[in-house]
């Protein structure tokens, strides 16, 4: 058994950065404690406003749309996490980000320059965003009209 009470070690944890509900379980019942102390220490948390899964997902979408992902990549990493999808959706529709801009700059942040004019290169972009998350009318957005900031 633990020296230090659940509800410390959770405070611990918070202190480095924001978890979800689903997270700071997993984390403390991996610590050792049982899983009524959990509950506890997860009420008692939640209680005095420092663990919630609306700010959580509110902070690490917009830590991750700073990064240059996307919002389908953004929204599978928060399921992972255990945050609900309203909650997902919560924190992506009140980002208020253009995601085609996100696009854009992350296609310019990688590659540079104007859009390619080459049907590979382009495909090659593509591929690129894709695979950070962003859908393919964000893709084409960047790709095609390449707006600026």
């Amino acid at each position: 058994m633990p020296e230090r009470s659940p509800l410390d070690a959770g405070l611990g944890l918070l202190a480095r950065r924001e978890h979800s509900v689903a997270e700071m379980r997993g984390k403390l019942a991996a610590r050792g404690y049982g899983a009524g102390e959990v509950e506890e220490a997860l009420q008692a948390l939640a209680a005095r406003g420092l663990l919630s899964d609306a700010r959580f997902a509110d902070v690490f979408s917009r830590s991750r749309r700073e990064r240059g992902q996307g919002p389908l990549k953004i929204r599978a990493q928060l399921m992972r996490r255990g945050v609900s999808a309203g909650l997902i959706d919560a924190a992506l529709d009140g980002a208020e980000a253009d995601w085609g801009l996100c696009a854009s700059a992350a296609r310019r942040k990688r590659f540079g320059g104007p859009p390619p004019a080459d049907h590979s290169e382009r495909a090659r972009q593509a591929r690129f965003l894709q695979g950070r998350g962003f859908s393919s009318g964000q893709v084409a957005q960047a790709l095609l009209s390449d707006p600026q900031p």
